[in-house]
């Protein structure tokens, strides 16, 4: 399977590895996506949580496997069906399905935020909805998921207690990430780093919204000197709000963080390509503090 699809000249494209469990369709990011194995014997891990199905070996790597139709409280899985091995947040793990639809191409504007369209099952699981042939794929927060059985995989805030008590830093920051509870997480932590001058969105879209409403204000600089965004939003990816930051002959000064789940080979060479000054891994929140001080040239205490 090709996985490099975010080399792709468009940046609004996305590429969904589409699954189904219990007759319902799913979605998770090609870019995601190291390969799709048939159902084979796992070994159980003693005392482990009970989404973890058990381990096996390809390639001589272990691998430890979540039952997803369990982590949506659907039931175990039978012994069949399709293990979907991935990598994010630095982690290779894989997930059991009951059977592999396909690649369905779309735009991040198509991605419409979770609403009651989604059931109980899927509830806080879910970070966007995609119409297709009548049907709907439902893309799962597949970090959320493995956040909620290992919270060690997590966004790590405590690394902010590490950093003692800090001055005031008033530079104005932007936060672009759809998750409500990340956004929430990466806003406590750097107020309690000491940049309090903060306004965060939910997506690319409403952040460029934001953007050029500064820009054709005159407002820019009293608004936001750094963008910290995620790649994965509904409507606009940040792939995209870093191309059209960058590119822009006002808003090309602006500093772009992109802290995501999905920094892999592939994807730090588009935020490269497009622009990006720092790209890091999502649960680092720590280390993305110093990167801070260091891109907006601040000194350490």
């Amino acid at each position: 399977m090709d996985t490099d699809v975010l080399n792709k000249d468009d940046t609004s494209k996305l590429d969904l590895l589409v699954f189904e469990i219990n007759g319902r369709q799913y979605g998770i990011n090609v870019a995601k996506v190291q390969e799709i194995i048939n159902y084979t014997s796992l070994t159980e891990v003693p005392r482990s949580h009970p989404s973890i199905e058990g381990i096996f070996m390809p390639r001589g790597e272990i691998i430890t496997v979540i039952d997803l139709k369990y982590a949506l409280n659907m039931g175990n899985s039978e012994a069949k069906g399709n293990f979907i091995l991935t990598n994010f947040n630095s982690l290779n793990m894989a997930f059991h399905v009951d059977a592999i639809i396909g690649i369905h191409s779309a735009s991040w504007k198509d991605i419409m935020k979770p609403n009651r369209a989604t059931g109980p099952m899927e509830e806080g699981l879910t970070t966007g909805i995609i119409k297709h042939n009548d049907k709907l794929i439902i893309v799962l927060d597949f970090e959320k998921i493995v956040s909620d059985i290992n919270p060690d995989t997590g966004l790590k805030v405590h690394d902010m207690d590490e950093l003692g008590t800090r001055e005031r830093i008033d530079i104005p920051i932007l936060v672009v990430e759809d998750s409500v509870l990340l956004n929430r997480l990466i806003v406590e932590s750097l107020e309690k780093a000491g940049y309090t001058n903060l306004t965060h969105t939910a997506d690319g879209q409403e952040a460029w919204e934001l953007i050029t409403k500064w820009r054709d204000e005159g407002t820019l600089d009293d608004n936001v000197r750094c963008v910290i965004t995620d790649i994965e939003m509904p409507r606009m990816d940040g792939h995209m709000l870093t191309k059209l930051i960058k590119e822009g002959k006002v808003t090309n000064r602006l500093k772009v963080v992109i802290f995501s789940s999905m920094i892999n080979d592939a994807t730090r060479k588009k935020g490269e390509q497009l622009g990006a000054d720092v790209q890091m891994t999502k649960p680092e929140i720590g280390l993305l503090v110093g990167e801070l001080d260091k891109l907006l040239g601040v000194a350490a205490d």
